[in-house]
């Protein structure tokens, strides 16, 4: 399965520890491609039906998918973990997950 950065993909998060999301739920795709094709990991930022705003969160309202991109807790998966794929991650959104990422990880 060909996975690419800012695909929504449905993962098996478990287990976890302590305050980790956990379950089975949609993610975001974050890793660049060039690692997606090489590496046997992801990078990944689960996706949340329920939040409040914060500036790590950021709302998204797609076909299948309703919530919040939780860039908080943001984590590296084995491919394995990946049970599906739901589709690309609109350009407007994907605009305001870089800027939330910069301001959170770079600047």
């Amino acid at each position: 399965m060909e996975i690419k950065q800012y695909q929504i993909v449905l993962v098996n998060l478990d287990p976890t520890v302590g305050h980790e999301i956990k379950k089975t739920r949609p993610c975001l795709v974050i890793s660049p491609d060039e690692m997606n094709r090489h590496l046997s990991t992801i990078v990944i930022a689960p996706i949340t039906s329920s939040s409040k705003p914060y500036p790590t969160r950021i709302e998204i309202q797609q076909s299948q998918t309703k919530g919040w991109i939780v860039l908080d807790q943001i984590r590296t998966i084995d491919k394995r973990r990946v049970l599906q794929k739901f589709g690309d991650l609109k350009v407007p959104t994907i605009r305001k997950v870089k800027m939330a990422l910069k301001e959170t990880y770079v600047d």
